[in-house]
């Protein structure tokens, strides 16, 4: 197969996809590709429509609405819990939840960063790994001693994912990943040097492709490795789809609206700076040909008159009440009602239960995320699991409080549970188990495995 091929779906998207990124990261990678979002107005000469370019500014409403669901679902990591007899195992998930990608990154903070590119592409993936191995070990104990039992994540979004094959259940047959490192300069050659890496992985095996483009000419790609992946006996891809739904998209939905509000902001500034340089205007009926400035003086007749130009201002506050609309619309398809009405100036007062009502449906929205996120981490994990052999059962719970001060309304409600004299000994240690594992979020796994079982240790005593 030609390595370097494109899924059609790909072709049609890329530029969509590159749009996405731009609008969510603003700055100077927007700014770079300014006139591809700029619009020009009909027959506007080119040098103005340069120096629109050069005084561009962007608004990022899309960028602060992403990473405030982001901080605010991830407030509290994901509760994983971890039973069975396999202290190996659970040793392994104590230290791959510390470092999942053996670059010191807790699987929370992979987790998040997959989100937030979900949010912005639709879709994104993570890659689960096993390091390679010169010589095929004998033994588990000989694959642990060398750590080729240790999973590792790779996080990758919708714009490396080129080209890929489902089968009738949606599931991937085969993956393709490009990898585009940064360009460096070689300052002795005067050679613009770029990698270029292909993955690819199909159900049992992966093959490795490399090129390099130096001055923009690029070598064909060759194999540089290949071999049984760690999942080949399970016979699945070991890439991961992490894919938001159409409606909760949320550049998707406000993509549109935050352009149009970036013409028009931009629109409004030119002008004002325009209005700022009035321009002189002479009234007379004699030819005109005196030249005006700072040092210069006007010879003016009996009849003559003298002004300056100056816009009344009515477009301008048009424009502005336009703005601020686009603005509460961004915010409301994004499901942040609250928001909306609190940038409204004019906006009227809200009651209590209406506040309360609006801000019910973004955390309604933050649920929605959060089972997203579990489901999808439950799937890494066991799958993980499966591969190592470990006979552990996972769970993963949690990421439906969204303030800090809600445990006390869990604690309330578990102590009412508790009284009502339930004889049983399990719902006890589950709720004890919710309770520490919400409260600890941020501890070590290793810490909450040790609690848990001292918690199930306690139930064995209450039986016996």
């Amino acid at each position: 197969m030609d390595i370097t091929r494109e899924h059609p779906e790909y072709k049609t998207t890329k530029a969509m996809l590159q749009k996405y990124s731009d609008l969510y990261s603003g700055g100077e990678a927007l700014k770079a590709r300014s006139h591809e979002y700029l619009e020009r107005r009909q027959k506007e000469p080119l040098d103005v429509y340069m120096e629109r370019l050069a005084r561009v500014f962007y608004e990022n409403y899309i960028g602060s609405i992403v990473d405030w669901y982001a901080a605010t679902l991830f407030k509290r990591e994901p509760v994983l819990a971890f039973d069975g007899v396999s202290k190996r195992g659970k040793e392994f998930f104590a230290a791959f939840t510390d470092d999942c990608d053996f670059g010191g990154t807790p699987l929370a903070a992979m987790l998040r960063r997959q989100f937030v590119s979900a949010l912005v592409h639709g879709r994104s993936y993570l890659l689960v790994d096993f390091p390679r191995a010169a010589v095929k070990p004998l033994t588990r104990a000989e694959e642990d001693a060398l750590g080729l039992s240790r999973a590792y994540l790779s996080g990758y979004t919708a714009q490396d994912l080129i080209n890929w094959s489902r089968d009738d259940r949606g599931k991937f047959e085969w993956v393709v990943l490009r990898q585009v490192n940064a360009h460096r300069r070689e300052f002795e050659s005067n050679e613009e040097r770029t990698e270029i890496r292909w993955l690819y992985f199909d159900r049992e095996r992966y093959r490795v492709y490399r090129s390099t483009e130096i001055n923009g000419k690029r070598t064909e790609p060759e194999l540089a490795d290949e071999g049984e992946h760690g999942f080949h006996t399970e016979k699945i891809v070991p890439l991961f789809e992490l894919e938001i739904s159409e409606g909760l998209w949320l550049v998707n939905k406000s993509a549109l609206l935050q352009l149009v509000h970036f013409n028009k902001s931009n629109a409004l500034a030119y002008a004002l700076s325009m209005g700022l340089f009035a321009m002189p205007v002479v009234y007379t009926d004699k030819p005109w040909k005196d030249i005006i400035g700072e040092s210069y003086y006007l010879n003016l007749g009996p009849g003559d008159r003298f002004g300056w130009t100056e816009p009344e201002g009515k477009v301008f506050q048009i424009a502005a009440d336009n703005l601020t609309r686009l603005q509460e619309e961004i915010y409301r398809v994004c499901y942040l009602i609250h928001q909306a009405m609190g940038s409204n100036s004019n906006g009227y007062g809200q009651s209590g239960l209406s506040k309360q009502r609006d801000f019910g449906i973004t955390q309604e929205v933050l649920r929605g995320y959060g089972d997203t996120i579990k489901d999808f981490t439950k799937r890494i994990l066991r799958a993980i699991e499966k591969a190592r052999q470990d006979e552990l059962t996972i769970d993963v719970s949690g990421m439906d409080d969204f303030d800090i001060g809600d445990f006390s309304s869990d604690l309330a409600d578990a102590e009412r549970l508790l009284s009502l004299g339930i004889e049983s000994p399990t719902l006890k240690v589950q709720v004890f188990k919710k309770l520490t594992g919400k409260y600890l979020c941020d501890v070590r796994q290793e810490v909450k495995d040790r609690i848990s079982s001292e918690i199930d240790d306690s139930l064995l005593k209450t039986l016996s």
